[in-house]
């Protein structure tokens, strides 16, 4: 099983058991040891994950920190575990912060089931930062970082390689942050910046109030454009097969116009299904009255219709052989009903529903 997989199966445990996991202990026994050997260490070897590690810092005895990971003999990572419901702060902190400046550590984890937080000493030598360079949350699992991640694991590990991603994510996700914080709330001197080249006039109060919200609508306008360039590349790949729903025979080309709106809501039901099983299998299927997502390309085996041929749009949902119709006021609503579609492609993906032999609308 591979890394991705294995992590994958931590956040679907996390999703569905996170009441069992109030405690630190269970914490640590249900999701941060599988982390742990998802990375490739063997957490049954005390001389590898080192288990209430003990080391003696300034003014402190006898504490312990719940895991020290050794490479090549010497420690280079520390974890602290929290309860699943523990907000993680800086006050957690003070554990690693005493142990990172007394041993050969080069990384902290904080955690508690659910949130990681990666720390390191990039502000002042062997002080830990207080600030994180990496923060991912593992119930909802962004594949882009799994690049990151796997830099972390036991083969390969390269302390100099890994500090050159925590400098470079460090300011990328700061950066990250202040430009969704003036998309949402942009500054005088933003918009001014912004409204240079357009407006020639004298900078008022006024002129701030009538400009500001047009500048954050530009914003958000130049991220949905870029998310839609990336869409529309995406799909100049992906194969869309044209079909009559009733006896599945190629239908009238002239009949038949998949539209923009479909083809996006094909790409989100996909993203949000190949948690659940391979995007591979997921195919798009034409009709005049409705779209129909499948699995293996196969009739009886719906995941999602897109009902987007009328004025008020909506998605059909699966649930055996009942498909329910829900309201939908914008593309973005498909993500509302996000984990009854992995539940339907989970059910593909393990066998435990073959073939619908019959579907019913709801």
């Amino acid at each position: 099983m591979s890394m991705e997989e294995r992590l994958r199966a931590l956040s679907d445990r996390i999703k569905n058991h996170s009441s069992a996991m109030a405690t630190e202990e269970a914490v640590k026994t249900s999701v941060v040891l599988p982390f742990l050997a998802a990375l490739g260490y063997d957490v049954f070897d005390p001389a590898e994950v080192v288990p209430e590690y003990t080391a003696d810092a300034v003014g402190k005895k006898g504490e312990k920190v719940d895991y020290a990971i050794k490479i090549d003999g010497q420690i280079r990572i520390l974890v602290e575990c929290k309860p699943l419901t523990t907000n993680l702060d800086k006050i957690h902190l003070a554990q690693l912060y005493r142990y990172f400046s007394v041993t050969d550590a080069k990384f902290a984890i904080l955690t508690n089931g659910r949130s990681f937080q990666f720390h390191t000493d990039l502000e002042a030598p062997n002080k830990l930062d207080d600030k994180p360079f990496l923060t991912f949350d593992l119930g909802e699992l962004n594949t882009a970082l799994l690049p990151e991640l796997t830099k972390f694991g036991k083969e390969g590990f390269d302390v100099d390689g890994v500090l050159q991603s925590a400098h470079r994510l460090k300011y990328t996700s700061g950066i990250k942050r202040k430009l969704t914080a003036l998309m949402d709330d942009p500054t005088e001197e933003f918009i001014r910046m912004a409204i240079a080249e357009v407006y020639e006039g004298r900078f008022t109060a006024t002129i701030k109030e009538q400009f500001s919200p047009m500048v954050k609508n530009a914003f958000r306008e130049m991220v949905r454009d870029m998310v839609q360039s990336r869409i529309s590349s995406a799909l100049a790949t992906t194969s869309v097969v044209e079909m009559d729903p009733v006896d599945a025979a190629p239908a009238d080309e002239d009949e038949v116009v998949t539209t923009e709106e479909e083809r996006e809501g094909f790409m989100i039901v996909r993203a949000i299904a190949r948690e659940a099983i391979a995007a591979n299998r997921i195919h798009m299927r034409d009709s005049k009255s409705y779209c129909a997502i499948l699995v293996d390309n196969n009739n009886r085996k719906p995941l999602v219709r897109l009902h987007f041929n009328r004025a008020v749009k909506y998605i059909g949902i699966f649930d055996g052989k009942t498909e329910t119709r829900h309201r939908i006021e914008s593309l973005d609503h498909i993500y509302d009903h996000s984990d009854r579609i992995r539940a339907t492609a989970k059910a593909y993906a393990t066998g435990a529903v073959k073939e619908l032999p019959e579907v019913v609308e709801g």
